[in-house]
């Protein structure tokens, strides 16, 4: 593709968006999310005791919204478009919690009592934290449905590591960069990937920039000397207003990874945090608590439906299947039981008569269309509720609330030099696996999921992949 033909399908399929746009969409989300968190603090004071407190006043608070968007604002939240999920997270609640605590001190030194509306504004302050996400989230769904989809980037690189990020890109649930264009100088590669147009140039980042006021390039050719690299980032590259290099080290990388001057010579700083005790404690800590929490207000529904287990077809309520926890060692995974008694017999037989479900068993170790699952089976392994019963291995310390997915001992080999990493913390109820894609992911995309995990983890982390697990669990997406 020339240069031209680009410009021709640049002005019909592209409306270019500029971050102060998405800015001002995510003001708009947060504003309404604000006031969302004031009414509900308000409300449960009120369902509390009616006499404490009007719920309605809430709307009187309104003129601290502006206080909001500058402390957001300051939290590097607008756009935030290079801000992971995790992150984003973080900064959230960090914000939340200096505004609400500042209203609350302000309030006090001028009244000189903690009355029921400074309990309204801790309670808006901890319901702050997933409203505003939610607002955002379904904000970033918005705007993915309209042309002002994003901010057009273009990428260096037609190569695996180039179409990996414009993969990623194009599948993201949130408003960012969107790939516009691949410039890659090997002649044998095709015209365009994924309706992406590709050039065969690498010198036009100048030509790009004054042409189609693009200002974001990302580099991923790890395959270039340094020599090359340098003169491609001095001359082409350093037209874009912003640039970002993906390394070729990026499979160790994390997103909490930090830059140190050695007296001009810059190194990345990384940890394992799970390594860290105190992280195992507050990860712990988070567990059993939300699991008894969970436990105690989900129980009615699991009593109900251990009823309707029972009554549906013969065989025990609960099933054990025997798992691999933290480094290897075998557990019994409690589930609802969503199959007849004779599965594993039955198992056998359909693998011997079918070599295509012996392949689907083998690639994934799970069948789309499994005949061993009853009918109030398939039903609770559609809503994940079939899973609910391991909130006990996580009271016995067995598994976690987020984690790689348990796997039996036949999975082992799928995992290769990888499974020991993996496996050095416990398995979890849910994970990166389930919430990007579930029973569809295969065995290379659990290992770069559960490799993300380990690197990345923090508590903001898990709280965001909990989050996500609500949203998985109603689209029944993957689940099987």
């Amino acid at each position: 593709m020339t240069l031209a033909d680009f410009e021709h399908w640049y002005r019909l399929r592209y409306h270019r968006t500029s971050s102060a746009f998405i800015a001002g969409a995510l003001i708009l989300s947060d504003l309404v999310g604000v006031m969302l968190s004031f009414g509900a603090g308000f409300f449960w004071v009120n369902f509390y005791d009616m006499g404490l407190i009007n719920f309605k006043s809430f709307v009187t608070y309104w003129p601290y919204l502006p206080v909001f968007i500058l402390i957001f604002q300051l939290s590097n939240l607008y756009p935030g478009i290079s801000l992971a999920p995790a992150e984003e997270l973080q900064h959230i609640f960090i914000a939340s919690l200096m505004t609400h605590g500042g209203i609350i001190l302000s309030r006090y030194i001028e009244d000189q009592e903690f009355d029921a509306i400074s309990v309204a504004f801790i309670i808006s302050c901890f319901c702050s934290l997933f409203i505003l996400l939610f607002c955002r989230s379904m904000m970033h769904r918005l705007l993915r449905k309209t042309r002002f989809s994003g901010i057009p980037a273009v990428i260096y690189g037609g190569g695996s590591l180039g179409r990996q990020i414009a993969d990623r890109l194009l599948q993201s649930d949130r408003v960012g960069y969107v790939p516009v264009l691949i410039l890659d100088n090997n002649p044998e590669e095709v015209d365009a990937y994924r309706h992406i147009p590709i050039i065969h140039d690498t010198h036009i980042g100048p030509a790009l920039v004054e042409r189609f006021k693009i200002r974001m390039a990302i580099v991923a050719m790890p395959e270039l000397d340094q020599k090359t690299l340098r003169e491609l980032l001095n001359t082409s590259v350093a037209a874009f207003r912003y640039h970002i290099l993906v390394p070729d080290f990026f499979n160790v990388t994390n997103i909490w990874m930090a830059i140190r001057d050695f007296s001009g010579i810059l190194g990345f700083v990384s940890s394992n945090r799970l390594k860290m005790p105190w992280n195992w404690g507050i990860k712990r800590v988070m567990d059993v608590s939300v699991a008894l929490l969970g436990g105690l207000i989900l129980l009615p529904l699991f009593l109900l439906i251990a009823l309707i287990v029972k009554i549906s077809s013969p065989g025990p309520v609960l099933y054990g299947h025997t798992r691999l926890g933290r480094g290897g060692t075998p557990f019994k995974a409690y589930k609802f039981r969503s199959m007849v008694l004779d599965a594993d017999l039955r198992l056998r037989a359909l693998l011997d008569a079918d070599p295509g479900i012996r392949a689907e068993w083998e690639a994934s170790h799970k069948l789309k269309h499994d005949p061993r699952v009853t009918p109030i089976g398939a039903l609770l392994r559609r809503t994940s509720l079939d899973e609910f019963p391991q909130l006990i291995n996580i009271l016995r310390g067995e598994m976690s609330l987020v984690g790689p997915r348990p796997i039996v001992q036949g999975e082992v080999e799928k995992y290769g030099e990888d499974f020991q990493r993996i496996f050095s913390v416990k398995p979890g109820l849910s994970g990166l696996w389930q919430v990007s894609g579930r029973s569809d992911t295969d065995y290379g995309e659990r290992v770069a999921f559960d490799t993300y995990y380990l690197q990345s983890w923090s508590v903001w982390l898990d709280l965001w992949i909990l989050y996500q697990t609500f949203g998985a669990v109603i689209r029944g997406k993957g689940a099987y």
